[in-house]
């Protein structure tokens, strides 16, 4: 009768809203820590005014920040996938406070790198603990739902973004760090109280989960990477995320080259500079490309997704690079580079599950997720690239072959493992109903 129990899933009205209610949770949280990332950039020349500091040693808090943010990740997500999620996203909240009180009081440099470093912490342990657990609740749509908490990284920026830069204005930079710092930890810390993980019982059945990629639900980390299919995806990962950060590091000092970043444009009746428009619209689209690839992705195939997505990113930063060159062209060319990145982190998240299963999927998304970090690291590339050849071109000649590398990748080595592994779970779960005892 226990084993029986156990083994009956998830159905009802409870369930479904509980799960999708646990969605919304984790989507808060993430808009909550979005602008440690996004906002940090509205800070760095009211703090160089302030102290006279140089843009390269203010901009050093921001690399520790994304170093943090990454490479911690493993590590907290180890802590969860035993003890929850609760407790990670609240210590998340409490970073989130310190590291912003921290910034406003910051009269030396060594301060304001403290500041990067509690604000990785709390990055990354908000960001791996609400998209693993997006991913544990639903392994039946682990592309969309993984796709929308991702989203909700650039939906918290998109929303507050222009308050914060209102504030900065009117009562300084350090009354700014504080009102949001007080607002987003409190968020966070509240909504961290009904964050839990789901029971083996409330899972669906096995048979609804379509991309599944064998029948192991619970590879442990240290044997996730002695696996070729998980280095395969990081290299891809690191591919795809080295490409584009190259590319968009690089946006507004090309804006300004090509003499159209403050050229006025109207759109839907507004008017902006083109390179403010650029902004916004990339995040948009940044934004919903995370869910709409992967919700594509739990009907076609992560890998069949992967190659289509990162092909058309390929063209998409070749258009940009060479006939982004007016404003609208640029404007568009640019928010569709960002509708096929940003699909990484949910395309990555997603299938990390479907190949280690829900266990242990956060501290296993959490090492696949230092690509990131190991990406960032390549991004003053671009610039040397500029400074040797002469022109913007080399950064997006290499930005498109890393996707084009990517993309084959996916379609000619992913694609066959996972077709394999499907096949050898099919074979494996035959080979288990022949050989179980029929009741009598």
């Amino acid at each position: 009768m226990t084993s029986s129990a156990k083994s009956v899933p998830a159905t009802g009205t409870s369930f479904a809203q509980t799960r999708w209610i646990q969605l919304v949770l984790g989507i808060i949280c993430m808009a909550s820590v979005a602008n440690l990332q996004y906002g940090w950039t509205l800070f760095v020349l009211p703090i160089q005014h302030q102290f006279g500091w140089t843009k390269a040693e203010i901009q050093v808090a921001f690399t520790i920040f994304i170093l943090c943010e990454t490479w911690l990740v493993p590590f907290e997500g180890y802590i969860v996938d035993r003890i929850g999620p609760r407790w990670m996203v609240m210590a998340g909240g409490v970073a989130t406070f310190l590291a912003w009180f921290i910034d406003s009081h910051a009269t030396a440099l060594w301060m304001l790198y403290i500041g990067g470093a509690v604000a990785g912490f709390a990055g990354g342990a908000v960001y791996g603990t609400c998209v693993g657990n997006a991913l544990k609740w639903f392994p039946d749509k682990r592309g969309l739902c993984g796709g929308l908490t991702a989203a909700g990284f650039g939906a918290g920026a998109a929303i507050t973004i222009a308050p914060i830069r209102s504030m900065i204005q009117t009562s300084g930079y350090q009354h700014t760090f504080v009102v949001f710092a007080i607002i987003y930890g409190v968020i966070i810390v509240i909504v961290s109280f009904f964050l839990r993980a789901p029971q083996t019982h409330e899972m669906p059945s096995m048979d609804k989960i379509r991309t599944r990629q064998g029948t192991d639900d619970s590879v442990p980390p240290q044997q996730a990477v002695r696996s070729p299919i998980f280095w395969i995806m990081y290299l891809m990962f690191f591919l795809v995320a080295a490409g584009g950060l190259m590319s968009a590091a690089q946006l507004s000092p090309i804006a300004h080259e090509r003499g159209i970043a403050n050229d006025l444009v109207t759109i839907f009746g507004i008017t902006t500079p083109a390179i403010v428009a650029a902004l916004t619209f990339h995040s948009i689209t940044n934004g919903v490309g995370r869910p709409l690839n992967g919700w594509i992705s739990d009907y076609i195939g992560r890998a069949n997704m992967m190659g289509i997505a990162f092909g058309v990113e390929a063209i998409c930063i070749a258009a940009f690079g060479f006939f982004g060159t007016t404003p609208m062209s640029f404007i568009i060319t640019d928010a569709l580079v960002f509708l096929f990145w940003g699909d990484i982190f949910s395309l990555f998240a997603a299938t990390v599950g479907d190949a280690f299963g829900r266990r242990y999927v956060t501290v296993n998304y959490g090492i696949m997720y230092t690509a990131k970090g190991v990406a960032s690291l390549l991004v003053p590339l671009g610039n040397v690239l500029t400074h040797y050849t002469g022109s913007w071109h080399a950064v997006y000649t290499v930005g498109c072959l890393m996707n084009l590398v990517a993309a084959l990748l996916g379609f000619f080595v992913l694609r066959p493992i996972i077709n394999q592994r499907l096949k050898s779970g099919k074979e494996l779960a035959a080979q288990q109903m022949r050989t179980a005892p029929q009741p009598s």
